[in-house]
This record gives C-alpha cells, sequence and structure tokens, in this order.
C-alpha cells in the first residue's frame, strides 16, 4: 500500500471511529489548536504600533525643543540688535534691526518694547499649526551690578 493510501484509510478509519463514538459516547475529543493561527502575527503587528506610536512621539517633541532654542536664540540676537541701535552702536530704529534679525534667524518679530536704552523683544517659530516663543530684554547693565 503506498503512503498516500495508507494516510486516506487513516483518515478514514478517524471518521468512522469519530461517528461510531458520537453515537455510543465514547468518542476523543482533540483538541482544537485552529484557534491560534496568526496570533504572532497580531502581536507583532501591535507592538511595530507601538514603536511607531513611540517614535513619532519622540520626534514631536525633539522638533518642538528644537522650535523652543530656535525662538529663544532669535529673541535674544534681535534683542540685542535692538539694544545696540538704542545705545548707537548701530545705525536704524531699533525695531527695524530687531525685525530683521528675527527674520534672519528664521522667526517672526512679536513684540518689540522700547524703555529708555532697554529693548524687549518676543519672537515666534511656526511648528505646524502651532508656534514656539522666546522672549529676551537686552540693555546695558543696572547700575551697581556686578
Amino acid at each position: 500500500m503506498t503512503r498516500a493510501r495508507r494516510g486516506a484509510a487513516r483518515a478514514l478509519d478517524h471518521r468512522v471511529d469519530g461517528v461510531a463514538g458520537a453515537l455510543d459516547g465514547t468518542a476523543q475529543r482533540r483538541p482544537d489548536l485552529r484557534g491560534d493561527g496568526g496570533a504572532g502575527a497580531a502581536l507583532a503587528l501591535a507592538m511595530a504600533t507601538a514603536a511607531v506610536l513611540l517614535a513619532l512621539l519622540v520626534v514631536g517633541a525633539g522638533t518642538a525643543s528644537i522650535a523652543q532654542a530656535r525662538a529663544a536664540a532669535a529673541a535674544d540676537a534681535a534683542a540685542l540688535a535692538a539694544a545696540d541701535a538704542l545705545s548707537g552702536y548701530a545705525d536704524g530704529s531699533p525695531c527695524g534691526l530687531a525685525q530683521a534679525v528675527a527674520a534672519a534667524s528664521g522667526a517672526r518679530l512679536g513684540a518689540c518694547v522700547v524703555d529708555g536704552l532697554e529693548a524687549r523683544v518676543t519672537t515666534t517659530v511656526p511648528i505646524g499649526p502651532l508656534t514656539a516663543s522666546g522672549a529676551a530684554i537686552a540693555g546695558p547693565p543696572a547700575v551697581g551690578a556686578p
């Protein structure tokens, strides 16, 4: 008897035993393992999705941090330019120079307030639909400061 015929005969024997056992209540139940198929793939997909979401969160936080640093650096530079114009070291209007320096730094000048020889500047940097802002004050040192 060939191997294929032996396999077919065994399958037929099992079917006959199952029918006879079902009739008299002595049928042996084999565990059904068909329900576990694909569980590993589903777990792998869930883990990959979690990893991608975590990566997006880290990238978003990093982008926001970089934009905040750019806004703060642009505000510092713009405030120093405005203070230079107030003290006579640079030609032009203080807020005009602050606007030019902020634009060169990739930021937008939000506010420029001049009080005596002191300049207060606020800048913003866009991050998609949101903005990061920075503020700085520049001027001569306070009287009695070390």
